[in-house]
């Protein structure tokens, strides 16, 4: 009988390496139809296989058995990229395809350059679309798969100072919504695992962390994004989730036999969420999401240099 295939997108860290490895070294095979064999291959896929080292070092420190993980060079913002990883799985088929590459992209909109949106877009979206092009014909052809893609947060509200990052992450929502409604009949499921702050390194490599482009910004816009920052800084001590207790709501959708659409890696964010949905003008999600980030410290702490501006006031709604 056929083995269940896996192919993970994004595994140099994060998520995608410890997705990869918690799947390849499962001793109960949970994850896949009991019928099948044991030691399904995962094929952890990497834009450069040169960072392939940390991936290679976890599996043998966690005992995946031999034969059980491979690595693919896979770059979802080039297409031929793509076609050469899925024409090297040698059992010609992936039953999951988890489609988790991504990047970020923080600071005020107004000091992103072209270059750093097109990226952001060309991961996130452009990539995604991809390869699920590359993938799904066979899927549908075969009738069967299960197609999971790391969500976020950032996909279901607005986030400040994350416009380009959360636009892409909304059109992610949208391209799996619009799948999982037509992909049933052919027995292909869609998935979004929605994560709040997970800790890997994704802050760090985010597309042009703003440092002297900062300057672009206007004083006001300055101290506000030094206060989302700190607000970013409390909520990953005091929130973020480890990438381990993540995989197992991917685990979640697997096992289950008649998949969602969405999985919560935490239920932290979900009252702003419904509060989103609950109000369809928006007003009532603006002012306490701007309230939660930006009510912690008033603007008037600002120094006197990042104020510049003497008639600096603090942003509507800051003190409430």
């Amino acid at each position: 009988m056929d083995r269940t295939v896996v192919l993970i997108t994004g595994c140099s860290s994060g998520i995608g390496l410890h997705l990869a490895l918690r799947l390849a070294s499962d001793p109960s095979r949970s994850f896949k139809d009991p019928r099948l064999l044991p030691e399904p291959p995962v094929y952890a896929t990497l834009r450069d296989l040169r960072a392939q080292g940390p991936l290679w070092e976890a599996a043998r420190a966690r005992g995946c058995p031999p034969g059980s993980l491979e690595t693919l060079q896979l770059d979802v913002r080039d297409a031929d990229s793509v076609a050469a990883a899925r024409a090297r799985v040698t059992e010609g088929r992936v039953d999951v395809l988890v489609c988790n590459a991504g990047r970020g992209l923080l600071g005020p909109l107004e000091v992103h350059t072209a270059g750093a949106v097109g990226s952001v877009l060309d991961v996130n979206v452009t990539g995604t679309v991809r390869t699920l092009q590359a993938f799904l014909p066979d899927m549908k052809r075969r009738r069967s798969g299960r197609i999971l893609v790391t969500g976020s947060m950032g996909g279901l509200m607005g986030l400040p100072f994350n416009a380009v990052y959360c636009a892409s992450k909304f059109a992610i929502e949208g391209l799996c919504e619009s799948l999982a409604v037509l992909l049933p009949p052919f027995g292909v499921h869609v998935s979004l695992i929605e994560c709040g702050p997970v800790r890997t390194a994704f802050l760090e490599k985010q597309e042009g962390v703003p440092g002297g482009a900062l300057d672009g910004a206007d004083a006001e816009t300055r101290v506000l994004f030094s206060c989302y920052q700190r607000h970013l800084e409390r909520i990953f001590r005091e929130a973020a989730q480890d990438p381990e207790e993540v995989t197992e709501v991917f685990l979640a959708a697997l096992r289950a036999p008649r998949p969602a659409l969405r999985y919560f890696s935490t239920e932290s964010f979900l009252p702003l969420a419904h509060l989103r949905l609950a109000d369809p003008s928006g007003c009532s999600y603006v002012a306490a999401m701007h309230r939660a980030v930006f009510a912690e410290e008033p603007a008037e702490e600002a120094t006197a240099s990042d104020r510049g501006d003497p008639g600096l006031r603090a942003p509507p709604g800051a003190r409430q």
